[in-house]
């Protein structure tokens, strides 16, 4: 190997150093799942990790909404250059640009990742569920897409269902954090829910859990339940590297739903954190036996 190779091989290798002590820091319940994967396909979930988290933390940590678009559109910018072929600066963004092209990821799914994360700058509320689902196609379902394509697919049949499943993933997410969320101005929950269940936005801000909301609960938890109940077909069609992953991201989630079901009104009030432990076997049981495409009582 030529010392100008075998650089480029160290350079990138750092890189993905890089993505792996991101994912580490943030202490996610991905970490487990994606050291499932053989090291090419974990190098390069993990970048895919690294970047969604490092779009997500240019949202969350600032306080100011203008400074935080300035900082998502430079960071846009720096993508879009590595995907072009473009030197940069961030090892993060290199690694992205690198899985990218090693496992012909659509471009398209990069850019979804991006207007989902500026969508949390434009806007606070959602009037319908067709709405929150557009959100949720961008920075949940697109996640997923470009992850299929690192793990491995054999039906096309898998990049529709892939949808379902990133969002039972996101509508879970959403559902374990309304008090965060509400901490930071969102409610992601739609205005036409909360009209169906006879309660009201202004009575979640101001703490008011009517009885309205006893219903608002079981109309989100049984639509997230459908999802999960499809989603786990996506187990089928994919490669049997993925389907490993797979499993055990689908124990986890299913998991999380089914204590954020349990909870019924407490979820407005209180953010639901399942013990690591119950995770944890979550994900080995369905690493086994598969996922329970039955939906959770």
């Amino acid at each position: 190997m030529s010392g100008h190779a075998s650089g480029t091989t160290d350079a990138l290798a750092a890189d993905h150093a890089a993505c792996a002590d991101v994912l580490r820091r943030a202490g996610s319940s991905f970490a487990l799942p994606i050291r499932l994967l053989p090291r090419a396909e974990r190098e390069g979930t993990t970048a895919l990790y690294a970047f969604c988290r490092r779009a997500d933390d240019i949202v969350d940590d600032t306080a100011d909404p203008a400074a935080a678009t300035v900082a998502v559109d430079a960071f846009a910018a720096e993508v879009g250059a590595a995907l072009a072929g473009a030197t940069v600066d961030d090892p993060v963004v290199r690694a992205l640009a690198a899985t990218v092209q090693r496992f012909a990821i659509p471009p398209g799914c990069i850019g979804d990742i991006l207007a989902g994360v500026r969508m949390d700058l434009e806007r606070h509320t959602y009037e319908t569920f067709a709405e929150l689902e557009e959100y949720c196609r961008r920075v949940a379902s697109a996640v997923g897409l470009a992850a299929i394509h690192i793990w491995g697919f054999e039906s096309p049949e898998a990049l529709v269902v892939s949808h379902d499943c990133g969002l039972a993933f996101q509508l879970t997410n959403i559902l374990r954090d309304i008090p965060e969320d509400l901490a930071r101005g969102r409610i992601y929950l739609p205005a036409e829910d909360f009209a169906a269940a006879g309660c009201t936005p202004v009575d979640l801000r101001a703490g008011r859990i009517t009885p309205g909301f006893a219903a608002l609960a079981r109309l989100e938890c049984e639509r997230t339940n459908g999802l999960f109940a499809r989603a786990a077909d996506l187990d089928r069609m994919l490669s049997p590297v993925g389907r490993r992953t797979f499993r055990a991201m689908f124990g986890v989630y299913r998991s999380l739903f089914a204590a954020v079901r349990g909870s019924g009104t407490r979820i407005f009030t209180a953010r639901i954190r399942p013990s690591r432990p119950a995770l944890l076997a979550a994900a080995l049981k369905t690493l086994v036996v598969g996922p329970d495409r039955s939906e959770v009582g």
